[in-house]
């Protein structure tokens, strides 16, 4: 082989090991969308402490150190001031509706605009929600939990955690959404199109906010995830509530993961400085 041929050939050799690798990294990012394989029943053969279990692959869930979810203690967290304002822009873009069967999705086909975290940009790819909540605020566990999730280029996860409460307001996003999700009720795998979706219908107030470095709540469990839970809690209709759960949750009464140990991770919280009168 020529010298220059050569080259080339290496050159290609090393551009699909790369692409191989991100390819791998951004598959190991990804939510597995198969719930016969796991369950949320405790003591159960494919339960939360069996996860690990299962499959090579979902190894972390059962021998990682940095899991989610995790009790956000107001003891236990730093005030970084650094951490600065929640960088978000988020668009209308067209979106289908999935019955996962652990949960409903709602996945953006087109771009949904993003957040930007240390100078890294992240695409909102799809939301879905856990009830009751993944995790927990000084001691409290609250009624809904809404995971916006976010990817890098380089197959990195960012998700954003919104907290909800039942109370009379309905929330406006699953107002929308709520004819969609009656008719993909107990269908598993079930999609349809539901238009366009605005993610800014979402409510969530970003000035105070938790971050800390996780994982994944579902099967592969896959670490490496930032976490950002905004510390206001939401309102969402006890119909609404009631509507997600009969939907997905079968003979279960949560699709939420237990909690995880914190151990020796940092846990900050944003805080903007009290204004100056």
């Amino acid at each position: 082989m020529r010298p220059v041929a050569r080259h080339v050939g290496l050159a290609a050799a090393a551009l699909l090991a790369a692409a191989l690798l991100l390819g791998g990294a951004a598959r190991a990012q990804e939510e597995t969308e198969h719930e016969e394989e796991f369950s949320y029943a405790r003591g159960g053969e494919h339960g939360p402490e069996h996860w690990g279990e299962i499959k090579p692959e979902w190894a972390a869930c059962g021998a990682g150190r940095m899991q989610s979810p995790i009790h956000l203690s107001h003891e236990r967290v730093s005030l970084v001031r650094s951490l600065g304002y929640l960088d978000h822009a988020y668009r209308p873009a067209q979106a289908s509706i999935v019955n996962r069967g652990h949960d409903i999705m709602v996945r953006f086909e087109d771009d949904a605009g993003g957040l930007v975290i240390n100078g890294t940009a992240y695409q909102l790819k799809q939301l879905h929600w856990h009830s009751p909540t993944e995790h927990t605020v000084d001691g409290r566990r609250y009624d809904l939990e809404l995971h916006l999730v976010h990817e890098s280029a380089e197959g990195k996860a960012a998700v954003v955690g919104i907290l909800y409460e039942a109370g009379g307001r309905r929330d406006p996003l699953l107002h929308q959404m709520e004819p969609f999700i009656r008719r993909i009720a107990d269908k598993r795998d079930r999609e349809e199109r539901v238009g366009v979706v605005d993610p800014r219908a979402v409510r969530g107030r970003a000035s105070v906010y938790y971050r800390y470095m996780g994982s994944l709540t579902v099967p592969p469990c896959t670490e490496g995830v930032i976490w950002t839970i905004l510390k206001r809690v939401q309102t969402v209709s006890k119909y609404q509530l009631e509507l997600l759960r009969e939907a997905v949750h079968d003979d279960m009464e949560k699709n939420a993961r237990p909690l995880q140990e914190v151990n020796s991770r940092d846990v900050s919280i944003f805080r903007p400085s009290a204004r100056k009168h």
